[in-house]
């Protein structure tokens, strides 16, 4: 069993201002002990609120994570079909080179002979 139970576990600001709130709607004529069940209502009722906004901040930060996952996964699939992409050169160009290096060289070829 453990020693200390953590459901009973409010804190003492959480009390103090059940408390602070439960004697600002105190009426005329209220006992203390009624005063002090209004302030554990109150009491319960931040809890519970505390709670619900714990779950939401979860729930939003699973939502987060798995949002980012997903485009971390897109970016790293992007980058991986980029890195498959091929560059085909046509021919035409080399062909156009060597054809004229080819007129170059006869051309130089026809002067010598022709000095």
């Amino acid at each position: 069993m453990a020693k200390y139970s953590a459901k009973n576990k409010t804190s003492q600001a959480t009390q103090d201002e059940a408390m602070k709130i439960a004697r600002g709607t105190q009426k005329p004529g209220q006992t203390k002990e009624q005063t002090r069940l209004i302030a554990q209502g109150i009491q319960k009722g931040i809890d519970q609120y505390k709670k619900q906004q714990k779950a939401k901040a979860r729930e939003l930060d699973k939502k987060l994570k798995k949002t980012t996952a997903k485009l971390h996964e897109s970016a790293n699939l992007a980058v991986e079909v980029k890195e498959v992409v091929v560059y085909k050169q046509h021919w035409l160009p080399w062909a156009l080179l060597v054809l004229s290096w080819i007129g170059f060289g006869a051309y130089i070829l026809v002067i010598r002979e022709g000095i």
